[in-house]
């Protein structure tokens, strides 16, 4: 999701087209125009030549770019999990409250990625995991794909042999043709609606992650499966039945074209609300939140802070029947093609919004400004998280927004007091 800004003085309307197709072909789209501003997303692989050392491309004050040159180290399957694992341990390392344990040793507060191993290199880690319960299902993703492809479930180790493993050190070895994997442990008992699964798309932009400051759109949506679900291991094939992405459910037979097999998160909230009450709805949301906020806390470290960068992430979250979120996986390039009115309507709103915090009231864009726009530009954009405002309201506003300590996130020590909490993320 990259966005390139840059004043543009057109000579002929000729000359206009040229350039324009010639944008096309190196990966911009174009999504809007004005009489001097020109606005392009960028693609993945574009960024890739723009921050390469041998490219040497340099941007100039008043251009703007919708990626952040290394932004893989959250949205690669394998690097995200790498650097949540990493986070959580040095948290451990500094004794932070967040980073308890219960008696088993899960984290408590950090617990929000399923079990996850890289193949091949964890291999025999896996393997050892897998044995302590057989009866589990796995599901293997390649790192760098999306839209489903490449994925599939298995439930005995003989799935995966096709692989290849030593017979005689019993080590995985990969074949050379074979890409990096990730595997995970599958939410079995997701939360059925209508008998379906299903999994949310949120909206997440993020201006600059040194200080963090982010943004959560309110009009992210839940993507259905076509098929009613079923833990059945006789089902595993079936992406009808497992997978949500609209990649793959338009291709099924009861693939709905006008309503998509989508529901608007309000919906979501509503229906929620009514079935399971409004404060454990609240919960979940606040839970939600949080675990956004803590994935990008990860990768802030390791994330190459550039100027003229800022990013929206489509993140990908499945709700398991005990009302409890899971990270699947976040996009750097979530669709913005539209498979339905209402998607179409949902996605224009969203690159407008977008633009209008990227680049405020439509002036020259401004690589050095503060990145801290006034409130009415927000659109339907609101504050998940700013970093310095955090830091501002005192040292003990760290501790006082733990999970468990003043929220009742993960417990209620603060109900009784009859004071108003914190949210957890915040």
């Amino acid at each position: 999701f990259r966005i390139m800004a840059g004043k543009v003085k057109w000579v002929t309307d000729i000359e206009k087209s040229v350039l324009i197709n010639n944008f096309e072909k190196r990966g911009w789209i174009q999504v809007a125009e004005n009489e001097d501003w020109n606005f392009y997303w960028m693609s993945v692989q574009t960024i890739r030549n723009v921050f390469s050392v041998e490219t040497g491309y340099r941007l100039s004050d008043d251009q703007i770019v919708n990626h952040f040159p290394n932004h893989y180290e959250l949205t690669r399957k394998d690097l995200m999990v790498k650097n949540i694992k990493r986070y959580r341990k040095e948290l451990e390392k500094e004794g932070s409250p967040l980073a308890e344990k219960d008696e088993n040793g899960k984290y408590i507060y950090l617990d929000f990625v399923p079990v996850t191993f890289m193949l091949p290199a964890d291999y025999n880690l896996f393997v050892e995991e897998f044995r302590k319960n057989p009866s589990s299902t796995w599901i293997m993703k390649p790192c760098g794909k999306a839209q489903g492809k490449g994925i599939f479930l298995i439930n005995k180790l003989s799935q995966i042999k096709k692989w290849s493993r030593d017979s005689k050190t019993s080590s995985f070895v990969a074949q050379s043709s074979k890409e990096a994997y990730v595997i995970s442990l599958y939410i079995n008992n997701p939360l059925l609606i209508g008998g379906k699964k299903f999994d949310l798309r949120l909206y997440v932009l993020v201006s600059t992650y040194r200080p963090l400051r982010c943004y959560m759109y309110k009009l992210g949506f839940c993507r259905f499966c076509t098929v009613k679900y079923t833990p059945s291991t006789s089902e595993l094939d079936n992406m009808f039945v497992h997978l949500t992405n609209v990649a793959i459910q338009k291709h099924g037979d009861d693939y709905n074209h006008i309503h998509g097999g989508k529901w608007t998160v309000s919906n979501l909230r509503l229906y929620l609300e009514s079935t399971r009450g409004k404060e454990v709805t609240n919960k979940l949301f606040d839970e939600i939140h949080w675990i956004i906020v803590q994935s990008l806390k990860a990768v802030a470290p390791v994330m190459n802070n550039d100027k003229h960068c800022f990013e929206c992430y489509g993140y990908d979250i499945i709700i398991d029947d005990k009302l409890k979120p899971w990270l699947i996986e976040v996009n750097a390039s979530p669709s913005l093609t539209s498979s339905t009115a209402n998607d179409r309507i949902l996605k224009y709103n969203l690159i407008n919004d977008t633009l209008n915090i990227a680049v405020p009231n439509g002036e020259i864009p401004d690589c050095k400004w503060n990145k801290s726009p006034p409130k009415e530009v927000l659109g339907n954009y609101e504050v998940l998280y700013d970093e310095e405002m955090a830091q501002s309201d005192g040292p003990d506003r760290e501790l006082r927004s733990r999970p468990g300590q003043s929220t009742g996130l993960k417990g209620n020590r603060a109900r009784d007091s009859g004071k108003p909490v914190l949210t957890t993320w915040k």
